[in-house]
């Protein structure tokens, strides 16, 4: 059985993604049996659409171009998070955002979707790109959750909040239609979630704004304070949300389910090698596997 991670991200993680689908390929005999890439998620810089995190910054359209075709030459989808909450009808003209998609739309590429409106846009315009219901939709009701399971997406993220609920996970039909996030930084059923997605939302659309200015002037975010986004791996594994390697192997697997998310899209790459590591690679061989991979990644390396 293939067990699939989704790991994030295309554009701050590149060169630690690439280097990962790399080795694997050079020391298979290190990891898991069955584990693969399945995708890696993220955005491209001032995307309006996106959700989950805000990312802005520069971001030549050829390393765009480059950055698709260096993953799917090697069967690897790059699922877009277009999950901003607070998307309007106006917004769905976006050039930035379609440019992308259009590029991408080649039936390999996903997208992972919060809003309905966004959804039946990308659905009608982008035909061949590949739907994901988010995590960021929040949906803690059973039976809303497996109507959710039914509908024509490639994937649901489940929410958090259901991790260790086996009871739940049990029952869930289309276990292989399902994704868990086994690394969550937040704290269980946090009050807060939704803010902070749509502050993050807000953000994204300002900065956008902003950019069209075509302004000197620096753009900051939104200031929203959470304790929880910095933590590194080894703070969240004594959380009730965590899934741990040995679970995952021993216990969601043989149960059906083959999709995990990991998380770390705006935390340093050093943190996201030792999710990487401690979930995929085999305990005998972490060390080697950690110390190899950081290696090469203080060669000067040309990927294209």
């Amino acid at each position: 059985m293939e067990i699939k991670y989704h790991i994030p991200d295309f554009f701050r993680h590149f060169r630690l993604n690439l280097t990962l689908i790399e080795y694997m390929k050079k020391r298979p005999q290190y990891f898991y049996d069955g584990v693969k890439i399945g995708s890696v998620y993220g955005s491209f810089p001032n995307m309006l659409w996106n959700g989950g995190r805000f990312l802005h910054g520069p971001c030549d359209p050829r390393i765009i171009r480059e950055i698709i075709v260096q993953l799917n030459k090697r069967g690897i989808p790059c699922r877009f998070t277009m999950t901003n909450p607070l998307i309007k009808y106006e917004h769905l003209s976006d050039p930035y955002c379609n440019a992308v998609l259009k590029a991408a739309d080649n039936g390999l590429n996903e997208a992972i979707v919060f809003s309905p409106m966004l959804e039946d846009y990308i659905r009608e315009h982008f035909p061949h790109m590949p739907i994901t219901s988010s995590t960021c939709k929040q949906i803690e009701d059973f039976d809303e959750l497996c109507g959710e399971m039914e509908k024509d997406y490639s994937l649901v993220v489940l929410d958090y909040n259901f991790n260790n609920n086996f009871e739940v996970l049990e029952k869930l039909p289309h276990k292989e239609k399902a994704e868990l996030l086994i690394n969550p930084c937040c704290n269980p059923a946090c009050k807060r979630r939704g803010d902070h997605y749509r502050s993050i939302g807000r953000s994204q659309i300002e900065c956008t704004e902003h950019m069209k200015k075509k302004t000197n002037t620096p753009y900051s975010p939104e200031p929203f304070a959470c304790e929880c986004m910095m933590r590194h791996l080894y703070q969240t594994t004594d959380s009730p949300l965590h899934i741990s390697p040995e679970l995952i192997y021993e216990k969601y697997v043989p149960m059906g389910f083959c999709n995990f998310k990991i998380e770390g899209r705006s935390v340093p790459d050093v943190n996201v090698l030792e999710n990487y590591v401690y979930y995929m690679v085999k305990p005998e061989y972490k060390d080697i596997a950690r110390l190899e991979m950081l290696l090469q990644l203080t060669k000067e390396i040309k990927y294209f």
